[in-house]
């Protein structure tokens, strides 16, 4: 089966306007989350990962610290279910390795604890809540 989708490294000065388009909807629109909680002085320092469509249309994004934190994972509705979320946390997730870090650190909303978990995540630590959503810190030792 052919991807209907690709993943690629994204920069927040060439491709914020996709970046923010995504994340706007998923976190903002749908999730409610404040608009300035969303946007943050790691937004221009990280590696981030963009998922377009055929139509080059983005559709998903993530990005990666610099301390090895997978974050602000975010796929359109419309798109969740379709191996776009997976793929670019394996994205993210080797670029993290590539970059030579241990361990693969993130902190996921406790609603998708059990994606992450399919990837090897483990539980790091207590819930939290965060911009009102109960959050878990969660780990994943990288291979060698």
């Amino acid at each position: 089966m052919t991807r209907e989708f690709r993943i690629r490294d994204a920069s927040w000065s060439v491709d914020g306007e996709a970046l923010r388009h995504v994340r706007r909807i998923v976190f903002v629109v749908e999730q409610q989350i404040p608009e300035a909680l969303e946007w943050d002085a790691d937004d221009p320092v990280c590696l981030h990962a963009l998922a377009i469509d055929a139509n080059d249309d983005p559709i998903g994004t993530g990005r990666l610290l610099a301390d090895g934190h997978v974050g602000r994972l975010a796929v359109l509705a419309e798109r969740r279910g379709s191996g776009v979320g997976s793929a670019l946390l394996e994205y993210l997730c080797a670029a993290a390795t590539g970059r030579g870090h241990r361990a693969l650190l993130l902190n996921a909303q406790c609603s998708v604890v059990q994606f992450y978990r399919g990837h090897g995540f483990e539980l790091a630590g207590d819930e939290y809540i965060e911009a009102g959503i109960p959050h878990v810190p969660m780990r994943k030792l990288a291979p060698r």
